[in-house]
């Protein structure tokens, strides 16, 4: 199993010992970018066309709700993937 496999399955069953790392490399990898904090901020931007943007604090532990946020954004591309 791939590094990214393991990523994967790790985001789907929201393992909550996932780090924002782990979340930005997945959520880079579907398609997204990066928009840095402003002004001091922890809160990371991600944007995609024609989706919500999510935004993520870089906090150690991870909410549970980011994770099922990316997971949600991952199981999208999964699925875009299957059937595009």
């Amino acid at each position: 199993m791939s590094q990214w496999e393991k990523l994967i399955r790790d985001i789907l069953n929201k393992d909550k010992k996932l780090r924002f790392d782990d979340l930005k490399k997945a959520l880079l990898r579907v398609g997204y970018t990066m928009d840095q904090p402003k002004g001091g901020s922890s809160h990371y931007t991600f944007r995609k066309p024609k989706c919500m943007p999510i935004t993520i604090p870089k906090q150690q532990p991870m909410n549970r709700a980011y994770i099922e946020l990316v997971a949600e954004a991952v199981n999208k591309y999964l699925e875009e993937e299957n059937h595009g």
